[in-house]
């Protein structure tokens, strides 16, 4: 069979703080909802705002970024792929579906922050001035090596 393409951009704000757990094998995993808004005209000539909301699943380092800074209204732009999941439901034995995004990338962007979190910049370890910050799942900053630059854990910011 071909190889297919399952890869996901959403540009949205945060609909209520994150939930955080840790499962059995110590895997922090964050769920949280994102809203994304589309603006069209309607058939009287109006413009209009048509809301979607979004589950989306971070797992170990990008669910510690979001445990720390996203919180309800905050603006994010995340990259991710969809994942639908099923289950029978306890209660009435009912077969049950959930759609999900799973987050490979999340950049946090400016607006909707506040509340006393700063909102520095970090991408793969480095620093940055801008009002963004952009985490990749894929490439764990444990496995970048800064010692051939003489850059040590001491000399990150965060």
């Amino acid at each position: 069979m071909a190889k297919g393409v399952n890869k996901v951009f959403l540009l949205g704000n945060v609909g209520k703080d994150p939930e955080i757990r840790a499962t059995p094998g110590g895997v922090t995993v964050a769920t949280f909802s994102l809203a994304t808004a589309e603006r069209a005209k309607d058939s009287s000539g109006n413009w209009a705002d048509k809301t979607e909301w979004h589950n989306l699943v971070a797992f170990n380092r990008t669910a510690e970024i979001v445990r720390d800074y996203v919180k309800k209204g905050t603006q994010i732009f995340v990259e991710g792929r969809i994942q639908t999941r099923s289950w029978d439901d306890k209660t009435s034995g009912e077969k049950k579906y959930r759609t999900e995004i799973l987050v490979n990338d999340l950049s946090l962007l400016g607006g909707g922050g506040g509340g006393g979190r700063s909102e520095g910049a970090a991408s793969g370890g480095g620093y940055s001035r801008s009002n963004t910050a952009s985490f990749d799942q894929r490439t764990p900053a444990s496995q970048t090596d800064y010692a051939d630059q003489g850059i040590t854990d001491d000399d990150i910011p965060f």
